[in-house]
């Protein structure tokens, strides 16, 4: 069953307090470099011919690690699979490529 919006954040506040702290995360410089990253790789591989504007595929870094960004790196796969990898006890992202 779906919880309202109240029921998932309880007040109001709490829901302030989340979108304050995501748009933190969001703009730190790890993260913004991150995002950049992917970008570049999804222009490249558009470019290349291997990925298509809206063809629900993903540019994925075989290595797992947004920050390598070298062209042997990247790989267009199945956005499924590109975002389900299985994790550790912790939550840790187990890579293919690892």
């Amino acid at each position: 069953m779906v919880k309202s919006k109240l029921e998932r954040w309880q007040t109001a506040a709490a829901k302030k307090s989340h979108r304050a702290a995501q748009a933190r995360y969001q703009k730190s410089e790890e993260q913004v470099q991150k995002r950049e990253n992917r970008n570049t790789a999804r222009r490249h591989m558009i470019a290349e011919g291997k990925a298509k504007v809206g063809d629900g595929r993903d540019v994925e870094h075989v290595d797992g690690n947004a920050l390598n960004n070298k062209p042997s790196n990247w790989k267009v796969g199945n956005r499924h699979d590109n975002r389900s990898y299985k994790r550790d006890s912790k939550a840790h992202k187990l890579y293919k490529g690892s």
